[in-house]
């Protein structure tokens, strides 16, 4: 390691202990047991570093998720991996986390389905809690973890609202917003995704919780297929979660995805499927996204950000718009 490197871990180590420390109140006040420590704060070290505490294991060990961005010029790759290896051991000591716990990614763009696609056979799963409410997490095997920690406010938001609701999750992935809205007496949730693996992660969320039967039913499908099916049905929901992936271009699929073209069609089929008094909430991380209210039939609010949490300092970390039925 050269003297650069090495000055690099340093500036590293300081910014995450001094996170930690300001984090650490509101974090017991909030519950929150999964949470982000550091992203990208020095741009020569283009890292994110998420902690996540086991709600479920025996020793109730604390883990680490360390994810390199890409960087705007290419580097040896002999040379990175050993700057991402001396910048684990760096996260692992300064917080005090065993360095077989410390789990590193290399988070490149990727296109569709591919951020989704499995990795590693690791099975490295936890039990995080957040709200009161327990959530499986897999730190090997995917480039994402299961759990999107930037949507916490948005989920707690769902959950206030939510009860005596007809709930659709589309694009569910994992559940975390089905789980939520279960938890906070919703009358129905149905979770929709085209992901045979991810809707099985959804089930086992929902169990874990004590959700099950079928007032919490999965379904996989396209959610196009879906929406334009349920249209001409007599399906209406009170409470609509639309968070889908940038672009996607599943085989199962009958046509690819692109959020930046297809966000007012989109919009204006989950509208259509509103009821009177309802509520949806559309999010996207898409950065390129042009927004124009004058394409959504119904009055429509940005909310992002209300639903930027404490420990993301990145406040375009995502977009969410809050769209009523009177």
């Amino acid at each position: 390691m050269g003297e650069k490197d090495l000055r690099q871990a340093e500036y590293f180590r300081n910014r995450i202990v001094k996170t930690e420390k300001q984090l650490r109140r509101w974090l017991r006040k909030e519950e929150v047991f999964a949470y982000r420590l550091y992203d990208r704060d020095i741009p020569e070290v283009p890292l994110a570093l998420d902690l996540y505490r086991d709600a479920g294991g025996k020793n109730d060990e604390s883990a680490l998720y360390l994810a390199l961005y890409d960087r705007p010029y290419d580097k040896d790759e002999a040379e990175e991996s050993a700057w991402l290896a001396l910048m684990a051991t760096t996260a692992a000591e300064a917080l005090g986390i065993r360095k077989e716990l410390v789990f590193a990614r290399t988070r490149k763009k990727m296109r569709g389905s591919e951020q989704y696609e499995k990795l590693g056979t690791g099975k490295a799963e936890r039990i995080v809690r957040e709200g009161g409410l327990s959530f499986i997490v897999n730190l090997s095997d995917y480039l994402d973890t299961g759990l999107f920690l930037d949507h916490r406010p948005l989920r707690m938001r769902v959950r206030k609202e939510a009860e005596g609701k007809r709930v659709l999750n589309l694009f569910g992935y994992t559940g975390s917003f089905s789980v939520h809205a279960a938890a906070g007496r919703a009358a129905s949730v149905t979770t929709v995704d085209l992901s045979n693996t991810y809707l099985a992660w959804a089930g086992r969320n929902l169990a874990l919780n004590g959700f099950s039967g079928p007032a919490w039913p999965l379904v996989r499908a396209d959610v196009r297929q879906f929406l334009n099916s349920a249209v001409t049905g007599t399906g209406y929901w009170d409470l609509i979660v639309v968070d889908p992936p940038t672009f996607s271009n599943s085989k199962s699929a009958v046509e690819d995805f692109d959020i930046n073209r297809d966000w007012s069609m989109l919009l204006a089929t989950c509208s259509d499927l509103l009821a009177p008094g309802g509520t949806l909430y559309f999010s996207t991380n898409s950065r390129r996204l042009a927004w124009d209210a004058s394409k959504v039939s119904l009055p429509s609010v940005d909310i992002s950000e209300e639903c930027i949490p404490p420990d993301f300092r990145d406040r375009r970390i995502h977009r969410v718009w809050q769209i009523r039925r009177a």
